[in-house]
């Protein structure tokens, strides 16, 4: 398989995922043709990165995406506001930018679809983006809860990983 045959068939995959993960439409808004892939040494797609900034990780134990702060940032130029997101309250904005975890009492808001372990924007009252994370609660016990980690930060508006 030639390079260009081994680049579009990477693309077609991490935008079926994106479809399926983020809905439709996310995966071309996600990847552009132009996206360059790390594999690993087995040859499946690792990282996805647009002129050097990290967009996604494929992640190997289920094959779903893990945003970076870019993928983050596209995605919710895509989506209409609050879909895939997590507002919290000013207090926590600091921290979460740092990468800490936001916790449950500082969520403002959130889409109500929402589930545990989902991927999501982590924003501020004015859906600034301030990180990406993996969320550890439903869209309802976010609202609900008063203790606890709502959404694990991966990536925060002051970090950034290669």
């Amino acid at each position: 398989m030639d390079e260009d045959e081994r680049h579009n068939k990477a693309l077609k995959k991490v935008r079926m995922v994106a479809d399926y993960q983020f809905g439709r439409g996310s995966g071309r808004v996600l990847f552009p043709h132009n996206v360059d892939f790390t594999f690993s040494s087995t040859g499946r797609v690792r990282q996805i990165k647009l002129s050097g900034e990290h967009v996604a990780t494929l992640r190997a134990k289920d094959g779903l995406l893990v945003l970076g702060m870019r993928g983050g940032e596209m995605l919710k130029s895509f989506h209409r506001p609050m879909r895939h997101r997590v507002v919290l309250s000013e207090e926590a904005v600091p921290f979460v930018r740092e990468g800490r975890s936001a916790f449950a009492k500082f969520v403002v808001s959130c889409d109500k679809e929402i589930r545990g372990r989902d991927e999501v924007l982590v924003v501020d009252e004015s859906d600034e983006l301030l990180a990406v994370g993996e969320a550890m609660l439903c869209a309802r016990e976010m609202m609900e809860a008063m203790k606890g980690v709502a959404v694990k930060i991966r990536h925060g508006g002051g970090l950034y990983e290669d």
